[in-house]
């Protein structure tokens, strides 16, 4: 699916949620999120192709599995979190929205130490 393409499904999503939103406004909703679930299924067939090439990747360099591990973690929540927030801002939950942005940032956050504590161990390494 190319780039134009998704372009189309979104503006068209989002111009039947709005002419929804006249009549019935839970329709305009529905339709909004049927249009991002679509994407987001477009989304994550994307994502496999990255996840393929940064597997490549590790097999010429050698790099702990779990910091690649970390990495798609991370990634992952980020679609998600936004997926997420998006639905909610849409639907006009806006403090749900940031709720859900804030709790991905402190998990995101929270992946990150072992790796922060890894750097950390490898300058005191290099300074000893």
């Amino acid at each position: 699916m190319s780039v134009m393409q998704v372009g189309i499904i979104g503006v068209v999503g989002a111009v039947l949620a709005v002419q929804m939103k006249g009549g019935k406004a839970e329709y305009g909703i529905y339709v909004s999120m049927a249009a991002g679930i679509l994407l987001f299924a477009f989304i994550v067939d994307r994502l496999g192709i990255f996840v393929e090439t940064v597997e490549q990747i590790s097999s010429y360099i050698d790099m702990d599995a779990g910091y690649l591990s970390a990495l798609l973690k991370m990634i992952g929540i980020t679609y998600i979190a936004e997926f997420s927030s998006g639905i909610c801002k849409d639907a006009g939950y806006q403090t749900i929205a940031g709720q859900i942005e804030i709790f991905a940032k402190l998990t995101i956050l929270a992946l990150g130490m072992p790796v922060l504590m890894a750097l950390l161990e490898t300058i005191r390494e290099f300074l000893s």
